[in-house]
C-alpha cells in the first residue's frame, strides 16, 4: 500500500476511530443541561439487561422514574430509587413525567425497542437503548431520523464500542495492517435459549405480570410459563430478533468499525428450518457488501447454533465459543472476544501504530453528550442504526430459509429498506403493529 493511501487510511482513522467520531455537540431538544447538572433520568425495563442500565442511569442522575410491566421486579428494583416514581406502562411514564425528563433507558425485549424510544424521544429526551437497536430494519431507519431531527444524544448499548482494544483492532484494519481484506467471519455461542420448536401449551398468567402490556406491539397469544418472559422471548419471531439480533451488535462491531460493513447489497441464508413462529436452532448468513471509496468488497459470513468459522483461518489458534477473524492478504486478525475486547493479528506482520480515541466509558459517553459533550460513538444516525440495519437484514434471508437449507438470495436496496427480489419478506423489513403501538405515528 502506498505512502499516500496510508496517510488517507489514518485520516479516515481519524475520522471514525478517533475524535473524529465527535465531532459536535448535541443541542438537545429538551430541558437544558449545564456540564455541572445532575441528569432526570428514567428507566423501561429494569431487569435483566435493565438491571445494569438503570444501576448506570442512577449513578450519574436522579432516578425520577422506573417503568417494569413485572411488578414483582419492579418492586425490588423500587428499593433502590425510593424517590422513583413506579410505573408498569411506559405511555403513562411519558405522559406524567416526561417533561421533567433529560435522559431515558429502554431495555425491553426487542420488539419494544422502538415504541418506547420513539415515543420519548419525540417529546426531546435523550435515549439510551439496548441491542440491537430496534426489532425491525424500518424501525432503526425512523430512530436514526427521530435523533438527527429532534438533535438528541443517543446511544446503543453495544458496550463493546468504548473498549480501546475494539477501537484499536478496527483502526489497523483501517491502515490495512493485514493487506486487503475480501472476508470477514464471525460466530457466536447463541442461542442458549430453546429455538426453533413448537409454541408452548398455554398457562395462567401469574399475578406480579401485566401480560397485555408485555406484548405491547406483538400480536396476540396466550401466556405460557418460562416460554417468554423473562428471558426466552429472543427465540420468538414476534418478540426477539434470534441469535444473530441477540449477539452480531456486539460480535459484529469490530469489524463494522473498521471496515464500514453497511448497506449490503444481498444476504443468503442457510438454515436447520423454522416454522415462522420461532427461529431455527441454526443458521449460516453470507452478506455481500460492496466496495466503497478506500476498500474493496468485502464477503461477511455469520455462523450460529453451533456453526463455525473455518478452523484453518485460525492459523493454530484454538477455536473460541463465539468470535471473529478478519481474513487479510498478509494476515489474519482475530478476536475470540464476544466484545472484540481483545485481538491477535496472525502472520508475519509487524504491527503499525495506530492512534484512536479512548473513551471514557460508554455510558459516560452519552451522559457527556446530553450535557452538551461530543456525541457517543455508538449513537442513533451514524452509527447504531447502520449497524442494526446491517445485522437485521440477515433475518430477511432466514425468514426466506423456513424449508430448511439454503433460501432466496435477497437482492437489497438499503437506501429505500426494499427486498428488490423478494416482496414476501418485507413484512420482516416493516411489520404490523397492534392498535396503539405504532412508533411510526406520533402519539
Amino acid at each position: 500500500m502506498s505512502q499516500q493511501r496510508n496517510r488517507r487510511n489514518f485520516l479516515k482513522v481519524s475520522a471514525v476511530i478517533g475524535a473524529g467520531v465527535y465531532t459536535s455537540s448535541v443541542a438537545g431538544t429538551g430541558r437544558a443541561v449545564s456540564p455541572n447538572e445532575k441528569l432526570n433520568m428514567a428507566s423501561v425495563g429494569i431487569d435483566g439487561k435493565g438491571r445494569s442500565d438503570s444501576s448506570d442511569a442512577g449513578r450519574h442522575g436522579n432516578m425520577i422514574a422506573i417503568c417494569d410491566v413485572d411488578t414483582d421486579r419492579l418492586e425490588k428494583v423500587a428499593r433502590r430509587y425510593p424517590d422513583a416514581k413506579k410505573y408498569t406502562d411506559y405511555r403513562k411514564l411519558l405522559d406524567e413525567v416526561g417533561a421533567k425528563l433529560d435522559g431515558i433507558t429502554v431495555s425491553t425485549p426487542d420488539h419494544m425497542h422502538a415504541l418506547v424510544a420513539a415515543r420519548a424521544m419525540r417529546m426531546g429526551i435523550h435515549c439510551f437503548c439496548q441491542k440491537p437497536m430496534t426489532h425491525t430494519i424500518s424501525e432503526a431507519r425512523l430512530l436514526g431520523e427521530l435523533a438527527k431531527e429532534k438533535k438528541l444524544a443517543t446511544q446503543m448499548g453495544n458496550q463493546g464500542t468504548a473498549g480501546s482494544e475494539l477501537r484499536k483492532a478496527a483502526a489497523l484494519l483501517r491502515v490495512g495492517a493485514i493487506g486487503k481484506v475480501a472476508e470477514v467471519h464471525v460466530w457466536t455461542n447463541r442461542p442458549i435459549w430453546p429455538q426453533g420448536g413448537p409454541r408452548p401449551a398455554p398457562a395462567e398468567v401469574p399475578s406480579t405480570l401485566e401480560w397485555g402490556l408485555w406484548l405491547g406491539c406483538a400480536p396476540e397469544r396466550p401466556y405460557a410459563e418460562g416460554a417468554y418472559h423473562p428471558f426466552r422471548w429472543r427465540g420468538w419471531w414476534d418478540f426477539g430478533t434470534g441469535a444473530l439480533g441477540d449477539m452480531a451488535c456486539h460480535t459484529m462491531n469490530m469489524p463494522f468499525m473498521g471496515l464500514d460493513l453497511r448497506d449490503p447489497t444481498s444476504v443468503v441464508a442457510e438454515t436447520s428450518g423454522h416454522n415462522g413462529d420461532s427461529y431455527p436452532k441454526s443458521s449460516k448468513i453470507t452478506f455481500e457488501f460492496p466496495a466503497n471509496d478506500w476498500r474493496g468488497p468485502i464477503t461477511y459470513y455469520w455462523y450460529d447454533g453451533g456453526n463455525k468459522a473455518p478452523l484453518e483461518l485460525l492459523k493454530g489458534q484454538k477455536m473460541s465459543g463465539s468470535g471473529c477473524v478478519v481474513v487479510g492478504e498478509k494476515a489474519n486478525l482475530f478476536s475470540g472476544n464476544d466484545y472484540g475486547g481483545g485481538y491477535k493479528i496472525l502472520g508475519d506482520v509487524t504491527e503499525p501504530e495506530v492512534e484512536f480515541t479512548r473513551s471514557p466509558g460508554h455510558f459516560e459517553e452519552w451522559v457527556g453528550a446530553i450535557k452538551g459533550g461530543p456525541e457517543a460513538v455508538s449513537n442513533f444516525p451514524n452509527y447504531a442504526g447502520p449497524l442494526t440495519e446491517t445485522v437485521l437484514l440477515g433475518n430477511l434471508a432466514v425468514w426466506a430459509a423456513a424449508e430448511g437449507g439454503v433460501g432466496k438470495k435477497i437482492e437489497w436496496d438499503a437506501k429505500n429498506l426494499k427486498p428488490t427480489n423478494a416482496p414476501e419478506v418485507e413484512k420482516i423489513v416493516r411489520k404490523e403493529y397492534r392498535q396503539g403501538f405504532d412508533p411510526f405515528e406520533a402519539a
